[in-house]
């Protein structure tokens, strides 16, 4: 996809997390509308290989979603490369539902469970590390929330992977600056961030991760990394991206809007540019 096609798809995608959240009665918003736009730059940018109709193929990259809680983003994206049927997403949270309010391996596209903070790094530096020693050229991905980089057992993967030098791995931290229900450098302050993740032998890319240019750019070649180091970005986001009331605004790290409110959110992504079909 270009660049306009890849704004056009955020849009939608924005738009069905408001949809399913707002059928379903629960589900954390701010959080999956900050990150939107970095899944769809790795699912529809040409950045992650896969193959929903092998979810299991061998030589896929693997993705992991640290931040579980964020997860609705991630299913509608899986659901509309066909991975699942889209009708799952009508019972997301619900009782017999395939789609629970965190990852689990039985959905097919997810890699790993997660939504108890601080886990994915690790389980992504393990798999980093094993493509090494079989001889797989797959990338791990591991998306990682600024408030979830409070855990230890972040920095604990940052150091083991750090060590090893694993290229092959990348962790891009969702910086919108929030956490459940404050402001990170109100609550515990992070910066200087970059200058964390550096002391811990790893690149850094500071971008706009509402840029697709931007995480493109930062994706361009890792492949074929000519450090030896694991790279970070950190995406500055905002979090509730695209809907105005709910940007920046702790209150929509877990919250259903309902009545004028969901009206207001209707419209306002339908002008930010839906110019897709559902």
């Amino acid at each position: 996809m270009n660049i306009r096609a890849l704004e056009e798809k955020a849009v939608w995608v924005r738009r069905q997390i408001l949809e399913t959240i707002a059928s379903s009665g629960r589900g954390h918003i701010g959080g999956a509308l900050s990150c939107a736009d970095i899944l769809v730059a790795l699912y529809y940018g040409g950045i992650l290989r896969y193959e929903p109709c092998r979810p299991d193929w061998s030589d896929r990259d693997r993705f992991i979603l640290s931040k579980g809680h964020s997860c609705v983003a991630l299913y509608v994206i899986l659901s509309d490369l066909g991975f699942f049927c889209p009708s799952e997403l009508e019972s997301f949270c619900q009782r017999g539902g395939m789609l629970g309010g965190h990852p689990d391996r039985r959905i097919p596209g997810v890699e790993a469970d997660t939504g108890s903070l601080g886990h994915g790094l690790g389980i992504g530096a393990g798999l980093a590390l094993s493509a090494r020693l079989d001889r797989k050229d797959f990338m791990t991905v591991v998306l990682l929330g600024d408030g979830e980089c409070y855990e230890g057992s972040i920095w604990e993967a940052a150091l083991f992977a750090g060590h090893h030098r694993l290229r092959n791995l990348v962790a891009v931290v969702d910086r919108n600056r929030q956490c459940a229900m404050d402001f990170t450098e109100e609550c515990n302050r992070l910066e200087p961030f970059a200058d964390k993740w550096q002391a811990f032998g790893w690149d850094v890319a500071v971008i706009n991760g509402h840029s697709f240019e931007q995480i493109c750019s930062a994706f361009d070649g890792f492949r074929a990394r000519v450090s030896e180091k694991p790279l970070a970005v950190l995406a500055n986001t905002i979090k509730g991206k695209g809907i105005s009331f709910m940007e920046g605004n702790v209150k929509w790290h877990h919250g259903v809007p309902a009545g004028k409110e969901l009206e207001t959110a209707r419209q306002e992504l339908v002008q930010n540019g839906l110019t897709i079909p559902c």
